[in-house]
């Protein structure tokens, strides 16, 4: 029998070799002091960055050396050494930042929770895609959630916030699967009410949903919906609307808090919890349509806005590319994402698509996160910028998670 042909998705792999370079150049300039130094200086941040990314090429000729099968094979394996990983740092982890997520060997410090996400996302193609597996099963659905939750939840107390809220980007492909819209429906409820009470308070939120359930019994006349069921839907909204404060208050750490009052507009503090936000915009807002040069940025070269080489890199972008630039990389990740969901589209078995949506809505939630939370619309919760933001564990686990996929499709003739 004649081997069957191997080739490669270029234009994602051309996409990829874009983001990650333009990333390097914006975190050079954010790191750049008044005195330029060499690009090859390997004791900055850029220097840095730099031997990361040449690794990250080294990387992914091992990752589409091996064989496409491998990954669906000890995906379960893998998945439980990721779980490993990121349970050891409650007891061998170092805290940065106030978080304790990091492994230190020597002056390289790793982040195991980046690369659960990978793990995570070949466990769940590899039980979506078992045939025994139905998602339109209550039982299955709850397993499904449970290879999504139980990374979620080891992460969460670290405390790390953002990598745990990454995990709510796998609703994507369980949704593509054939999940009810209901869950994405009461989830979106869940954190609109969440937000309306901490903005107008638990009684009129209720009012709120009252109001809604009584036009929805007058309005659906010949659909009439079960009074029963609206009845359950206005208490179950009231509880959890007069709980919210509680969950506010004794759930969700002082920083948080703070960060949410100051994106609702509840508190102004520009020079405290809200400085990193109020000099990212203001950076951003400098740049004008064409931004003011490579390393010209003035807030950039004065360093005014904290961790812009690696959260905050998107104000880099804005304050010396100006909106036209700020544009070009927003269409650069929304082209890498319609053409993942073509390629996972595309492919002969459920493993392969389920794994291709899995990396599209990890891609996605991050950079809708980032750049919301770095133009003051979302509080700042530590999410990185893929392929832009400075970080060895980050360029490395969205390395393996596309490249992994790459490989997949390169064979999806084969993969059955």
């Amino acid at each position: 029998m004649a081997k069957t042909s191997i080739s490669f998705d270029w234009i994602t792999i051309i996409i990829y070799l874009l983001l990650i370079s333009f990333g390097w150049m914006n975190i050079y300039s954010a790191s750049l002091g008044s005195t330029p130094t060499s690009i090859f200086d390997f004791s900055q941040t850029y220097g840095k960055q730099a031997v990361w990314i040449v690794l990250s090429l080294v990387l992914i000729v091992l990752l589409l050396s091996i064989e496409a099968r491998f990954y669906m094979r000890f995906s379960s394996v893998i998945y439980i050494i990721s779980l490993i990983s990121i349970a050891g740092l409650f007891l061998f982890g170092k805290t940065i930042n106030g978080a304790t997520s990091w492994y230190v060997f020597g002056g390289v410090s790793i982040q195991p929770a980046e690369f659960a996400k990978v793990a995570t996302a070949l466990a769940l193609a590899k039980y979506l895609g078992d045939i025994q597996t139905n998602i339109y099963l209550f039982t299955s659905q709850v397993k499904a959630f449970m290879i999504i939750a139980i990374p979620a939840l080891i992460i969460l107390p670290q405390p790390d916030a953002g990598s745990a809220m990454v995990y709510a980007a796998f609703l994507f492909p369980l949704y593509r699967e054939g999940l009810s819209g209901l869950y994405l429906i009461l989830g979106f409820s869940a954190i609109a009410i969440f937000v309306f009470t901490l903005v107008f308070g638990p009684i009129n939120v209720t009012l709120a949903v009252l109001a809604i359930c009584v036009l929805s019994l007058l309005l659906k006349k010949r659909y009439r919906p079960k009074v029963l069921l609206l009845l359950v839907i206005l208490v179950a909204s009231m509880a959890y609307s007069f709980s919210v404060d509680y969950i506010f208050q004794n759930v969700f750490e002082q920083r948080h808090r703070d960060r949410f009052n100051i994106v609702l507009g509840s508190e102004v503090d520009n020079k405290g919890i809200g400085y990193n936000t109020n000099q990212s915009e203001i950076a951003i807002g400098s740049g004008g349509w064409v931004g003011k040069g490579w390393t010209e940025g003035t807030q950039t070269k004065g360093q005014f806005v904290p961790e812009q080489h690696t959260d905050y890199i998107f104000s880099t972008v804005g304050e010396e590319w100006g909106f036209v630039g700020s544009s070009i990389v927003v269409a650069l990740f929304m082209f890498l994402l319609l053409r993942l969901i073509m390629l996972a589209e595309r492919q002969k078995s459920t493993f392969n698509r389920v794994y291709g949506y899995c990396v599209t809505g990890i891609i996605f939630f991050h950079f809708l996160v980032n750049i919301s939370m770095v133009i003051g619309i979302f509080p700042t919760v530590g999410i990185p910028l893929p392929f832009f933001s400075y970080g060895g564990s980050g360029l490395w686990s969205f390395t393996i998670l596309l490249f992994i996929f790459l490989k997949l499709d390169s064979e999806r003739m084969s993969f059955w």
